[in-house]
């Protein structure tokens, strides 16, 4: 049975949001879905036209298309705003990435009913390859995967 974090992945549709003036964008993650068979997925970025030579948009409302699951990496500060906003386009599905997790960020999470995976690295459960595999290994060895 796949796990909550492996569950995630299972929506056909995705947004990663990401702020490039403040931290790099989430390639890896933006990578790895663009990769998937049946996946679509669109790069959200306000502070860039392009990402991996594709067209960015600046927020959720400016999409072409309605997502099921979004893909949070933005600075801490940033966070909680961007929960609100995925809850207010109905998406239901937000991973925040670890070390952009807060507090406030969670609990409006909660309060809004989204279904959150966060505290670790989406890419692992996206990827093989070193140090993922690796990664995978600890954490299924510890009960955490």
């Amino acid at each position: 049975m796949p796990s909550r974090h492996e569950e995630f992945w299972s929506s056909a549709r995705y947004a990663v949001i990401g702020h490039s003036a403040e931290m790099p964008f989430p390639t890896l993650t933006y990578r790895a879905l663009r990769r998937r068979a049946g996946t679509t997925v669109y790069p959200v970025d306000p502070s860039r036209d392009a990402v991996e030579g594709d067209r960015t948009w600046p927020d959720l409302t400016s999409l072409p298309g309605a997502v099921e699951a979004a893909v949070l990496e933005v600075p801490p500060e940033e966070t909680r705003a961007w929960v609100e906003r995925i809850a207010d386009a109905g998406i239901t599905r937000v991973w925040i990435h670890m070390g952009c997790e807060t507090g406030a960020a969670l609990a409006l999470a909660a309060e809004r009913g989204l279904e959150v995976c966060h505290g670790t690295c989406a890419v692992q459960y996206l990827q093989g390859g070193f140090p993922h595999n690796l990664h995978r290994f600890l954490r299924t060895l510890v009960g955490r995967w």
